[in-house]
């Protein structure tokens, strides 16, 4: 157990040269040795947490589900829920408009009552669910949730609504593939409860109030800590310019995005004008419908990639951008339980030197003293209440110690996971993108092939258009019979000049 005069932070040393690079980047591509470092570090954590809190601890359920959770790997084979949320439907009554999703689960866990089950949760239960994991399991790392509104769509439409139906049944498959999170008892709540059941544990929620306290404090902690390791101060940095530079790229894609809509707009409405064309142009009625029809292949081909980019690319970046807010929040938290652990370190310190004070201290002129009692029982009984004190807080300081290193052990974990999904998520979109392109400049080069042979095979010696004549005046027919007079006399003159030369 540590030492009322141990932190967290200083039992476990300097971090490694190496483990400070693959913290600092992430994204190298030496991602095998990256996670190596992580799996290493976790497991050597977990196994030290869990030894001394179920020895040291065993009559704390609490410290115990805590030390157990921070051992919940991907090792162990806990995908046994599968999950899936689909049909959105719209729903209109007098008192409100909302919108639900189908939530379809199948298990074969021993706690749930059924193998199967289906209902409908609306946008609220599912925020209700998340609310619920980050208070139960505040040392986890909980996936986001989709925005609620949209600046650009009707939050009732189908587009709307099938981009965040995608959206939840990611978060609700995230939850099932985490090996804690996916055995917490509201997540069962939300998968198997009858809409009036949900509803009645939704109204035993925290309150605002005491959620706005539980932020407060989180965001305080960070400033009031004394003994922070360097690594957390790392991931924060890395955090903080992860979440800074993935803004930027969603930022750039919308704008990217925008300025194909508009060219593949642009396309759509090119092809026609050639048809349009055609009709009354006879002799290039194949050219121009070659060129129609390349131009149409090139907008359809453009319309795919674009919904590409709005089914995978932008929901991921924006999906991400709020993991960054998320890692976050759980930086915070963990935080905050060094910060208590800190802080019952410093008090049990104070009473240490009381403790100290009072034995060398003279109580002749203390109050118990002056009201009648013997000096030497007033000490006693102060160095008795101190030591008592000091016991009492001891255990406090030995408690937030494991919490801490287990709040510790449950980040890290959470942390290579996220990694390890970041780099698979990212990997897979970047393919998807490459693909979508390079089907696009196929698909354009065969358009304008198929034009150039069109071309080649066409005989374009059209017939010459009638020049337009015009019938000259008399007086202009005057002029130039006059200059023809005057040009034939002096080549007359110039013929005699010869001559005589």
């Amino acid at each position: 157990m540590a030492t009322s005069g141990d932190s967290p932070a200083s039992s476990k040393g300097e971090i490694s040269d190496t483990t400070r690079e693959a913290l600092a980047n992430p994204l190298t591509d030496d991602d095998d040795e990256e996670e190596e470092i992580l799996a290493n570090n976790h497991a050597e954590g977990s196994e030290t947490v869990l030894a001394t809190t179920l020895k040291e601890d065993s009559q704390n359920p609490d410290l115990q589900r805590l030390a157990i959770n921070s051992l919940g790997s991907d090792d162990h084979d806990t995908h046994d829920i599968f999950i899936t949320v689909d049909d959105p439907q719209k729903h209109v009554t007098k008192m409100e408009t909302y919108a639900t999703y189908k939530v379809s689960t199948r298990t074969t866990r021993g706690d749930f009552d059924h193998p199967e089950y289906t209902l409908r949760r609306r946008y609220t239960d599912f925020l209700w669910l998340r609310q619920k994991l980050e208070e139960t399991q505040p040392t986890h790392l909980v996936p986001p949730l989709p925005e609620k509104h949209s600046m650009k769509l009707d939050r009732f439409s189908e587009e709307f609504l099938s981009t965040r139906q995608r959206a939840l049944n990611k978060f609700v498959t995230r939850i099932a593939e985490h090996p804690t999170l996916s055995f917490n008892e509201y997540f069962k709540i939300f998968l198997t409860a009858k809409a009036w059941e949900l509803s009645s544990h939704r109204k035993q929620s925290a309150s605002i109030v005491t959620r706005f306290g539980s932020s407060f404090k989180a965001n305080a902690s960070a400033y009031m800590l004394k003994n922070r390791s360097p690594e957390y101060t790392m991931m924060g940095e890395y955090v903080q310019t992860f979440g800074d530079k993935m803004g930027s790229v969603d930022r750039i894609s919308q704008r990217i995005l925008k300025e194909q809509t508009a060219y593949q707009e642009a396309l759509t409405n090119f092809g026609p004008a050639f048809r349009l064309w055609s009709d009354w142009e006879v002799e290039m009625t194949d050219i121009l419908n070659a060129f129609a029809t390349s131009l149409e292949s090139c907008a359809k081909a453009m319309e795919e990639v674009i919904e590409g980019q709005e089914l995978h690319y932008v929901p991921l970046i924006k999906e991400y951008i709020l993991y960054a807010d998320c890692v976050k929040s759980v930086l915070k938290k963990r935080d905050l339980f060094q910060m208590e652990y800190e802080l019952a370190v410093d008090e049990i310190n104070r009473k240490k030197n009381e403790r100290e004070q009072v034995k060398i201290s003279d109580q002749n002129y203390s109050i118990g003293a002056i009201m009648g009692k013997n000096p030497q029982d007033v000490k006693e009984q102060k160095g008795v209440k101190l030591e008592t004190q000091i016991d009492k807080l001891q255990k406090q300081v030995e408690f937030l110690n494991d919490k801490t290193e287990c709040a510790n052990a449950d980040l890290k974990a959470d942390l290579d996971r996220w990694h390890r999904n970041k780099r698979r998520d990212t990997k897979e979109a970047f393919i998807g993108m490459a693909e979508r392109h390079i089907t696009y400049y196929e698909q354009m080069l065969s358009g304008w092939e198929t034009v150039m042979y069109v071309l080649r095979d066409q005989d374009l010696e059209l017939p010459e258009p009638p020049h337009p004549s015009f019938s000259s005046s008399p007086q202009q027919e005057t002029q130039n019979s006059s200059s023809e007079s005057k040009e034939d006399s002096w080549v007359k003159v110039e013929a005699d000049a010869v001559e005589e030369s």
